[in-house]
């Protein structure tokens, strides 16, 4: 060996002179080194799926006895190549958000896995949350272990595209035959600081050849000459601009434009500018088209849908309640004086000097009013805590279904569901059993309301998932499965500790609306039909010639929750009476089902459950249902026992009276 004659020369710096004798034991011990000790041929897979679906789900955390943490990619995958434990009997503790794994005998979550270098495990998670996690929309390494594994992705770039390595929360709209999207801050790899100025990308529609959204989505981004995704609304002035909402609609010429809504932040998040600008194709970049004034009630923030009111088309903005909006057309969309809010406040006033809109009967009065602003949750609370009104007389109502408590909706989306034949909103809550992490699904007959019941669907453990944003364009089989995405990030959350890759992402989540849970409570409407008041029926089983609609009380429009079917009989004596029944009697009759509520001697599953009354007429007018015990008319007496358990309203009805009216009814569609 050549080896040893250097060794053995004077001049080698060693504290003494190494002998073959000595060194024999040193090279034998190098070739007989343990192959568990060298770095594996192969990883060891681990996937980890959902019980209910088969499918891997992402964002697992695998810990070990020595804290060393794993967490699965897109397809719910862990390549495990952790040289010393190989070859090993290794223990993982699972755990992920929204998420459970069963307990051993000593209450630990986990499992302990045979490691060999090729070897595989699966698994089973069981999903606590009614949405399904799907996937990771942006950042790096969506799909690592799958390809370290050899597995196939649905995705061209699984490791890194343009280089976006992270991004905040997204804006998307349908422009020319392409769906757009729009982050806000966004990492890259070279540097801590990236892309403040709106990286953009496009991607094909799943009805025009793009993927199918429980799979992924392909993005294709603008990028710059240095490969990263480039700036796309990079505006006037010190900072970060942000875009705050984004609409396609047509100009005076028919041309189809895409504009935005952006505003220029200083330190700390204060918003110095605001303005709109358009959209180049040419360019890949949006240019500034109008300045909106400080203050201006113009100015606003949200996703938009279209919707046609009084015979006209507006953009309404919805941030997450959509209490703003404007015609759907290029040049008033860039006009403040276009812009109109649906509030309580008088025309022209303002929220910091309130000046309350009311009929001389002291009612509270909603309309679309122009210069004058939104009142949201922040500014109810005010008005309430300051004695100026009264919390059933205000619009945002959204509470628990489960336990009536309130809920602080701050950002989200709303749409409507052909599936539902409603409104739907995504919501996320500010304050609840995480800062900004728990996510809502609530139902409404309008845009503006009545946004009442609500059920949670995602929570995280300490950690956010904010600004969640529903993607219509995804919707499937006719809108029962329903796609929505949010950022998750441990910003706001008091965690200190950030999930690698995962954080300040966004990741994709899917909900089935035919989950029993998400049936919700809806308005029941008393209608007269053919000049026949009385009559009683949730929007899904209104007649074409109702009339004179209210709203009095909330049940379901579908079996659920131990609810029975409550029918109005038809003809007879009994005629226009409420009888709540099981389901062979609706069977075996020929009486319409008006609603399902809880039989009145059932358990309350909920606080909101009160008991309907029936108030028989002795002049053969038809009865009266009520949740109100007190309420009184001349030649009217109560039934000795309620009718059924259904849900109250939690508003006034002149409130409820002016939501039918100024949405253009509770049967109108978008």
């Amino acid at each position: 060996m050549e080896l040893l004659p250097q060794l053995q020369k004077p001049n080698m710096h060693f504290p003494t002179l190494l002998t073959f004798a000595t060194l024999a034991p040193l090279l034998l011990s190098l070739s007989t080194a343990r192959a568990e000790d060298t770095p594996a041929a192969e990883p060891f897979e681990i996937q980890l799926v959902d019980s209910e679906t088969g499918r891997g789900v992402p964002l697992v955390e695998l810990t070990t006895v020595d804290q060393r943490r794993f967490y699965t990619d897109s397809a719910g995958r862990v390549a495990f190549h952790e040289p010393g434990l190989m070859n090993q009997r290794v223990f993982f503790q699972v755990r992920s958000h929204g998420y459970t794994f069963p307990k051993d005998g000593f209450g630990i979550r986990g499992r302990a896995l045979d490691v060999k270098p090729g070897g595989t495990a699966a698994l089973q998670v069981e999903r606590l949350n009614i949405a399904q996690r799907l996937y990771r929309v942006t950042g790096a390494g969506i799909y690592r272990d799958s390809v370290l594994l050899g597995h196939p992705t649905p995705l061209a770039n699984p490791l890194l595209n343009a280089k976006v390595t992270g991004s905040d929360s997204v804006m998307t709209a349908v422009y020319r035959g392409k769906l757009y999207w729009f982050w806000g801050d966004t990492n890259r790899p070279a540097y801590p600081l990236g892309n403040f100025h709106v990286p953009g990308a496009t991607s094909q529609l799943p009805s025009r050849g793009g993927l199918d959204p429980a799979e992924g989505v392909e993005l294709s981004y603008f990028v710059g000459e240095d490969g990263f995704a480039k700036e796309t609304c990079r505006m006037e002035g010190e900072g970060p601009t942000w875009i705050t909402w984004l609409a396609a609609v047509t100009d005076d010429e028919g041309q189809e434009q895409l504009l935005a809504g952006y505003v220029k932040i200083r330190n700390p998040l204060q918003v110095y500018r605001r303005g709109v600008a358009r959209f180049d194709d040419a360019e890949q970049s949006f240019r500034h088209v109008a300045d909106f004034e400080d203050g201006s009630r113009g100015h606003t923030q949200g996703h938009t849908f279209r919707y046609r009111s009084d015979g006209k088309d507006y953009i309404y903005f919805g941030w997450p309640f959509p209490l703003v909006r404007a015609p759907a057309h290029a040049e008033q969309l860039i006009d403040p004086g276009s812009y109109e809010t649906f509030t309580c406040l008088q025309p022209g006033s303002d929220i910091r000097d309130v000046q309350l809109d009311r009929h001389e009967d002291g009612r509270l009065r909603y309309d679309w009013k122009r210069n004058t602003p939104p009142v949201g949750p922040k500014e109810q609370n005010d008005l309430v805590e300051r004695g100026l009104a009264q919390p059933d007389e205000l619009l945002l109502q959204l509470r628990d279904v489960e336990t009536d408590k309130p809920i602080y909706g701050h950002a989200g989306s709303v749409y409507f569901n052909e599936f539902r034949n409603r409104w739907v909103m995504i919501v996320c809550e500010l304050g609840g059993t995480s800062q900004l992490g728990e996510i809502w699904y609530a139902e409404a007959d309008t845009p503006v309301g009545p946004w009442a019941y609500a059920r949670k669907v995602v929570t995280h453990d300490q950690y956010s998932f904010y600004n969640p944003k529903q993607h219509p364009e995804f919707d499937q089989d006719g809108g029962r499965l329903i796609y929505f995405e949010g950022t998750y990030t441990h910003s706001f959350s008091g965690n200190p500790v950030q999930t690698p890759l995962y954080d300040y992402n966004q990741t994709m989540y899917r909900l089935d609306l035919t989950d029993p849970r998400m049936v919700l409570p809806v308005p029941v409407y008393r209608y007269t039909r053919e000049q026949s008041p009385g009559h009683y029926a949730t929007r899904a089983m209104l007649p074409g010639d109702a009339a004179e609609r209210e709203i009095d009380f909330f049940a379901l429009d579908q079996p659920g929750q131990g609810a029975q079917p409550v029918v109005m009989t038809a003809d007879g004596p009994e005629a226009g009476r409420l009888r709540c029944v099981d389901a062979a009697q609706v069977e075996a009759s020929s009486d319409d089902v008006a609603f399902y509520a809880m039989p009145p001697g059932a358990e309350a599953i909920s606080p909101a459950l009160v008991p309907l009354f029936e108030y028989l007429a002795s002049d053969g007018q038809p009865p009266r249902y009520t949740t109100d015990d007190a309420w009184s008319q001349p030649g009217y007496e109560r039934s000795p026992k309620p009718v059924c358990l259904v849900w109250r309203t939690g508003m006034r009805p002149s409130l409820l009276e002016q939501l039918v009216h100024f949405a253009s009814g509770p049967g109108a569609a978008p």
